[in-house]
């Protein structure tokens, strides 16, 4: 999701309808700011370019 192509408000308002949730006026300010911050912090992961050689580990063992 890119903050420049596309309107935060606009998104969640529209998805909210497709889902059939209702987000009261008063709280759509932080609901905005939130879905940014998780767009942003997307954005790092997502655009994060890895080598070729990288492997995926078969099973993870903390």
């Amino acid at each position: 999701m890119n903050n420049n192509n596309m309107n935060i408000k606009e998104y969640i308002e529209q998805t909210s309808l497709i889902i059939d949730l209702t987000i009261d006026p008063e709280f759509m300010p932080g609901v905005v700011d939130n879905l940014t911050r998780i767009a942003e912090i997307a954005t790092l992961v997502t655009e994060f370019e890895l080598p070729e050689t990288i492997e995926a580990a078969p099973i993870f063992k903390p």
